[in-house]
């Protein structure tokens, strides 16, 4: 066993007890997560201030000073020691409400302190309560450092004298245990080209920087590692993928394609469509696999290239399916494709959970026999009992909706992996895609058809709630139809937050019965009734649409031209900008109305403000980088590669591209790692692709 992977509890000043804390309260097992537990800020310890030049504006101080006076105050909880310091130009108090043994016993007469704290300052006296306190020594220059880390900590190990200044101690003996055997963790060459410092330095700095420009080169060193192995894992895939992967060959174009474009094209094309369909059909002409993710903001047809792609699977005599996360959006796709494929001889089928027995079995022969060329349906297509007779392509819908091996199953369902092109309404920063998707060639719809009207988004407070109602009467009375959504089913004690049964009450009562007709849906009801009023509701038998945001992905029903969103600041930016998305699908002007509560945070409020605002989902997207940060970004958080200790996808755009542009031209020419020069970046990423999965990897 190497030292670095040695039980943390071995480390000298930790012990049993100690370690099993760090292991529950900070998940540090050994000496390595240690090593790389970094301070999450730096205290400027350079300055020491006179005790007479001290101000009320000023906020942590250091000083140095003797011990003049020491008092104990109060009784029983109110005890508290008073030790006052003197430098000669004024004298400082400090206070202890806990730990006062300990504090006097530190104290004597003849010692000189180097005192470092929160300056309090109250009529007309300064103090510091529990402040750090050191002996100062000025034969020691270490006393006074220029960048002083500050580690995050609990209150169980601050019990155990594990706080910042205990962890400290702790990784400055670690870093004398381990000096002269930390080993280098990249390459010589990716060190001469990116001009980093070692390894063994960068992590002394990042711990015990004697300056900025030291601190900023430990940072740039370990930032550039994280990114460049994930971008390397996920490049080394899509190398692999190309170079090994075998596929189908989609060498024509034929009768169902060109036809489809002659005669059904519901409107024309825009050129982002064009433009994606063309990257799509270089892939299947070719002799590998294709993996390609295709983004699209709502509304930007991304279904219709994903049917004419199929199209071009059926011309090349190959079954293709397409996979949804819902019934209701399957059923949806379901309607879409027939609806387009009207009078054309193409057998499409739907396959649910709710399909009925007989209707099944009746569908698992037709694959079997080659008759159902194109299948429709949610989770129920990776039952093993669903086979193909020549599976070919398979689309993802919302993919992200899916794990890794549920879309696993569908390409095991050919003996050669069928195509992938897995779809995305849901905008993805660049930053992000080249981070979780870097191992997918990458096709945006960036253009929106002609004649589609942004949305009107406005926001409201509980406040305002009779002014809305006579807004969606209004609105009814056009011809209109009216979604009102809720964050919740039913009443939760521990969040004040609307519910939709409460809300159903109140919809029905403000709308009733016979001038009025109102749906409810959502994710508990079965799948029959959902599907029942989901069907009133596109019909336009009933005026409202009350729901959870079951309704977020596919619902696609033009007459509907107002989104109510209540507790709108309960929901992230994306899942407002899909909810938005379900209106404006008519010729007709749409709104988006937020209620929110009158009080709100300031986050919440920002995220409000860009809804109004904005609606291109891309930028949408940015900010939602930024406010809510990588991980919490489409399901990104169940994947070890957004575990970046320092680097920053926001901040760090610049470095990203450096890191991918650097693994890309290692991979070009030694796609397996194998040459002698790339030992040590071989070695490290088999060891980190444990933690380095992207969500995409599906072959």
């Amino acid at each position: 066993m190497k030292l670095i992977e040695t039980p943390i509890e071995y480390l000298k000043g930790v012990g049993p007890v100690r370690g099993d804390l760090l292991r529950k309260e900070l998940q540090i097992f050994t000496f390595e997560d240690l090593l790389y537990y970094f301070p999450f800020r730096y205290e400027d310890r350079t300055i020491i201030y006179r005790i007479k030049s001290l101000n009320p504006s000023m906020n942590y101080v250091q000083v140095i000073g003797k011990v003049e006076m020491m008092e104990t105050l109060g009784s029983g909880r109110n005890l508290r020691l008073h030790v006052y310091i003197n430098d000669g130009t004024g004298r400082l108090e400090l206070v202890w409400f806990q730990g006062l043994k300990w504090a006097k016993q530190l104290f004597k007469s003849d010692l000189t302190y180097l005192v470092y704290g929160k300056l309090n300052y109250f009529n007309g006296t300064y103090s510091i309560p529990h402040p750090e306190v050191e002996i100062y020594d000025p034969s020691n220059g270490d006393d006074i450092k220029a960048l002083y880390p500050v580690y995050s900590s609990t209150e169980k190990l601050k019990s155990r004298g594990l706080g910042s200044k205990g962890i400290s101690k702790l990784v400055k003996t670690l870093l004398l245990t381990l000096e002269g055997q930390i080993q280098e963790s990249l390459d010589e060459m990716v060190i001469d080209e990116m001009n980093l410092i070692s390894l063994s330095k960068a992590l002394q700095f990042i711990h015990f920087p004697p300056d900025q420009f030291s601190l900023e080169s430990a940072r740039l060193r370990l930032k550039f590692e994280e990114l460049f192995y994930a971008q390397l894992s996920v490049l080394q895939l899509k190398h692999q993928r190309k170079s090994f992967s075998h596929g189908h060959t989609f060498q024509k174009v034929g009768k169902f394609f060109n036809e489809f474009y002659e005669h059904h094209l519901p409107f024309a094309l825009t050129n982002a469509q064009k433009r994606v369909i063309r990257e799509i059909r270089a892939d299947l002409r070719g002799p590998r696999q294709m993996n390609r993710l295709l983004q699209g903001d709502v509304g930007s047809g991304k279904t219709l290239v994903a049917l004419m792609v199929m199209l071009i699977a059926l011309d090349n005599n190959y079954q293709t399916c397409l996979m949804a996360p819902t019934e209701i959006l399957a059923q949806q796709h379901y309607n879409t494709f027939l609806e387009m494929l009207s009078g054309m001889e193409v057998e499409v089928r739907l396959l649910t959970g709710s399909t009925r027995q007989a209707e099944r079995q009746e569908i698992l022969n037709g694959l079997l026999e080659n008759r159902v060329q194109i299948l429709l349906g949610t989770h129920a297509l990776i039952e093993d009992q669903v086979q193909f007779a020549n599976l070919g392509l398979v689309v993802i819908d919302e993919q992200h909706r899916f794990g890794v091996e549920q879309r696993a199953k569908l390409w095991i369902k050919n003996n050669i992996p069928p195509h992938v092109l897995v779809m995305t309404a849901t905008p993805i920063p660049r930053t992000l895609a080249m981070t979780v998707y870097g191992d997918l060639d990458y096709s945006v719809i960036d253009e929106m058809p002609p004649g589609r009207k942004p949305v009107k988004t406005i926001l409201f407070t509980d406040s305002d709630r009779l002014m809305v109602f006579s807004f969606m009467k209004r609105q009814i009375a056009k011809g209109s139809q009216v979604y009102v959504v809720y964050p919740m089913i039913n009443d939760s004690d521990k969040l004040e937050l609307k519910f939709l049964e409460d809300g159903y009450i109140s919809v029905t009562r403000e709308f009733p019965l016979p001038e009025y007709a109102v749906s409810k849906v959502h994710g508990q009801m079965k799948p029959q009734d959902k599907e029942y009023e989901m069907q009133r509701f596109q019909k336009g038998e009933t005026q409202i649409m009350v729901s959870t945001s079951v309704i977020e992905v596919g619902v696609d029903v033009p007459n509907a031209t107002v989104m109510v969103i209540e507790n709108a600041e309960r929901f992230g930016l994306s899942q407002l900008h899909q909810l938005r998305g379900r209106v404006g699908r008519g010729d007709n002007e749409s709104y988006c109305i937020l209620m929110a509560s009158d009080k709100i945070t300031s986050d919440a409020r920002a995220r409000l403000d860009t809804m109004v605002n904005i609606h291109d989902g891309f930028k949408i997207a940015d900010v939602d980088l930024i406010l809510r940060g990588p991980g919490d970004l489409n399901g990104t958080r169940q994947s070890g590669i957004m575990k970046f200790r320092l680097a920053d996808l926001i901040e760090d755009k610049d470095l990203l591209d450096k890191a991918r542009n650097l693994a890309d031209k290692i991979l070009s020419y030694d796609p397996l790692l194998t040459q002698p020069q790339h030992a040590i970046v071989a070695d490290q990423l088999k060891n980190k692709r444990k933690d380095l999965l992207p969500l995409s990897m599906i072959s």
